[in-house]
């Protein structure tokens, strides 16, 4: 999962390039059936892996054999309007792409709000609280083409996950800190975190 500040710029610069050609989107979320439980992961200072170090994360238990989620504050230098080109307003927007995670790193993910909706939105399946995840190029294109684009959205590039077992191990190691998930967290949180980020080397004594 690891990898060079200078190779990070370059996989963004080949992301800015694979979107520009209209391949936003190359995960696949199941379809919608039994919702979502989740809840944030908080890394503590003993994490040492880079990709996630000062992350939170949304994790999600049963979009497969084990858990999957995003980190939802670490910005990008890339903005939203590189998704779509030809939506023009998107220019004006100072929001930004999120790192998701080192999985599958070029693919798009997006959580939204929908509020108390009787069913999900098509190709979105909801995550907790009205809020739903989607990977689908039409759906976030139509919300980016809303009044309000970037109300109650938040998009990523890559997504995080751990092998079966993993996530417990670490857990029970305390390098993460459990808290509940809360939209407010996801859309109206500061993000003080970019990456990629080149973190300062330790001094040696």
């Amino acid at each position: 999962m690891k990898s060079g500040f200078c190779l990070r710029c370059a996989l963004v610069g080949s992301l800015c390039a694979l979107l520009l050609l209209g391949t936003a989107s190359r995960a696949t979320v199941p379809a919608a059936g039994q919702p979502l439980t989740a809840i944030f992961l908080l890394a503590r200072g003993e994490l040492a892996d880079s990709d996630f170090a000062d992350s939170v994360v949304l994790v999600m238990n049963n979009l497969g054999p084990a858990p999957v989620g995003v980190i939802i504050n670490r910005p990008t230098q890339m903005p939203v309007s590189r998704l779509f080109p030809d939506l023009t307003r998107l220019a004006q927007l100072p929001d930004k792409v999120y790192f998701g995670g080192p999985v599958e790193f070029g693919s798009v993910w997006f959580l939204f709000r929908a509020g108390k909706a009787p069913k999900a939105p098509a190709h979105a399946i909801l995550a907790f609280d009205g809020i739903y995840l989607s990977a689908d190029r039409g759906l976030l294109r139509q919300l980016l083409g809303r009044d309000k684009p970037m109300d109650g959205l938040r998009i990523f590039v890559g997504h995080s996950g751990w092998a079966p077992g993993q996530l417990e191990a670490e857990i029970a190691n305390g390098v993460w800190t459990l808290e509940h998930a809360e939209a407010d967290t996801i859309f109206n949180g500061k993000s003080e975190h970019p990456w990629p980020a080149q973190r300062a080397p330790k001094r040696s004594t």
